[in-house]
């Protein structure tokens, strides 16, 4: 395609996007964050890469408010399957090879479709049954003409509110880019998929598609095809039955205890556990089960210490599945750490404890205070402690997060607001399985195994000899200090600092006051010397003129420091609102 066609092709485009735009009052509406149906329709009509950017946006309580979020989070993808023929030719283009050469048998009606691509169940030609995922043909090409417009567009939200325009937005078109593109490359989701089925296949009940990556391609993925229904057939069954709650209340427990897994052992996790992409089907009895069923010993290295540990050997009746690779996370062994010291600092129910530990996960976008932030961490956290996790509406709670940090000039990571929406997602699942899950009850059990595994005794043990032998050796230089201090009072030599909360805000004020009295000052100088040199002066003369000239300055000056004050009071009142 020549230069000349492809800025046709983006002509083309951004006239539909504008066209789309009016059609639905988009700016208008994201602006006021008000009707946020209106919006999803114009997303789902504008095709692949904004249906990504709603997605992502819903992941986003920075940007989009909780209204919002719940309307995006039932964003799908509405689009017209591609006829065989057409899956044909993009397979041959992508493998060199025809379909019949690869597969025994090949469905041509897909059973599934989406924006990137339709999939399709097949079988290879040993007879292993796989689902094959095709890509839309031009896909990949509008995803990149879009994903240049958005970039030119992101000028344009310097517009938009305050609270939204604090948020790097190009940051924000990176991730969106970064997902994108990761989709319509589908090798990058084999990768994933492969490091997904080697750290978690086999983890109890838990279980993985294979990927064949010798048949995928760029825009052609094929999986193990996996047994099971869509957990949400779990949602809503009968209660009076013994047996489903007690599978229920396993499975919510097994769901957790793998996630936790995923992030502080695995260092990689599933970013979009949504009910769709997690499959559940029960074993037959005569099933033992018996690749899975042996006790494996799994060594694992986290911050330089080998922990090992046995999966239990017994496994449930159940197998949970995996599906969806497209979206991962993943965190340094660091961050990893940082996010595990809250958890357990949950356990202590110390807000000091808790404000430090989210403190060392954030951003600091201007000063803030720390003991202010902790009385408020304090007072929101509270209540959270000993709640079930379905008396929770993790959206609104995450919404709060955000703004208690926005609020003291803090701004969470990228990968720790991914992680918080991955959680959030799965705990709608946890909690429709078993809502009396308490938050408190999950940290208390990682915090106690987590502890277990990272301890080092020896280390702490030296580390504890050598505190105390340097406090001896402190303590008996105590009378010698001592006296020091009593002499450097009685000498008139000490000097207390003191500090006080707003201390920098109150000494701008006084500035802005001491400043705003020298110009006071300087105007009366001014005014009282044009008085003078106007007063019994002829108004031909320079002297009179140069009178004239103060007066003018003065008044000048004088309506300046009326509009500035204005403006000033009028920005602390849209503040205070």
């Amino acid at each position: 395609m020549t230069s000349s066609e492809e800025e046709i092709k983006k002509s083309a485009r951004l006239r539909k996007i504008m066209q789309v735009m009016r059609k639905y009052h988009f700016v208008s509406n994201f602006y006021h964050q008000t009707n946020p149906q209106a919006i999803c329709q114009a997303l789902q009509e504008l095709g692949p890469t904004f249906i990504k950017l709603g997605q992502i946006l819903s992941t986003r309580p920075d940007l989009v408010s909780p209204s919002y979020i719940k309307e995006l989070r039932q964003l799908q993808d509405q689009v017209k399957t591609d006829p065989y023929s057409v899956v044909e030719q993009t397979f041959k283009d992508e493998t060199g090879k025809n379909i019949d050469e690869v597969f025994a048998s090949f469905e041509q009606t897909p059973f599934a479709s989406a924006s990137i691509g339709q999939v399709h169940h097949a079988k290879l030609k040993d007879g292993t049954a796989v689902v094959v995922k095709v890509q839309h043909p031009e896909v990949g090409a509008l995803v990149n003409t879009d994903l240049a417009l958005l970039r030119k567009a992101v000028i344009l939200f310097k517009y938009v509110p305050q609270d939204i325009a604090v948020v790097d937005l190009n940051k924000v078109i990176d991730e969106l880019s970064a997902s994108l593109l990761s989709e319509v490359n589908t090798l990058d989701e084999v990768r994933n998929g492969e490091e997904f089925y080697k750290l978690n296949n086999g983890n109890g009940p838990i279980r993985v598609p294979k990927v064949y990556a010798k048949y995928c391609a760029p825009k052609i993925l094929v999986n193990e095809d996996m047994p099971g229904k869509s957990i949400r057939y779990l949602f809503g069954k009968d209660n009076d039955n013994p047996q489903v709650v007690k599978n229920n209340h396993d499975i919510a427990i097994t769901l957790v205890n793998n996630f936790l897994k995923q992030v502080f052992v695995d260092h990689f996790f599933h970013a979009d556990p949504h009910p769709g992409n997690i499959l559940i089907y029960n074993m037959p009895n005569d099933n033992n089960d018996q690749d899975f069923s042996a006790v494996k010993h799994i060594e694992k290295t986290i911050s330089n210490t080998t922990i090992t540990y046995e999966k239990q050997q017994e496994l449930p009746n159940y197998r949970i599945v995996y599906l969806d690779f497209g979206m991962m996370g993943q965190l340094t062994p660091a961050m990893a750490n940082s996010i595990a010291n809250i958890v357990i600092t949950i356990n202590t129910k110390d807000t000091r404890k808790i404000g430090k530990a989210v403190l060392a996960v954030c951003n600091r976008t201007g000063d803030v205070d720390e003991n202010a932030f902790y009385k408020e961490l304090g007072a929101f956290i509270q209540p959270y402690f000993s709640t079930g996790l379905g008396n929770i509406d993790f959206v609104k709670m995450l919404y709060q997060i955000v703004q208690l940090c926005k609020k003291n000039h803090l701004q969470m990571r990228g990968e720790v607001t991914m992680l918080i929406k991955a959680f959030g997602t799965l705990e709608s699942s946890v909690a429709r399985l078993d809502p009396e899950i308490s938050m408190l009850e999950v940290a208390q059990s990682f915090g106690r195994r987590y502890l277990k595994r990272n301890f080092n005794w020896r280390s702490a043990l030296d580390s504890n000899l050598m505190n105390l032998f340097l406090a001896g050796q402190a303590s008996s230089k105590f009378p010698e200090k001592i006296n020091e201090l009593i002499d450097t009072f009685v000498s008139g030599d000490a000097k207390v600092d003191l500090q006080y909360k707003n201390e920098q805000r109150v000494l701008k004020q006084i500035e802005r006051l001491m400043n705003r009295f020298m110009i006071a000052i300087i105007l009366a100088a001014v005014i009282l010397g044009s008085s003078l040199l106007v007063e019994g002066t002829s108004p031909h003369s320079h002297i009179y003129r140069l009178g004239v000239s103060g007066y003018i300055i003065a008044i000048i000056i004088i309506i300046l420091l009326i509009l500035t004050e204005v403006i000033h009071r009028w920005r602390t009142w849209r503040k205070k609102r």
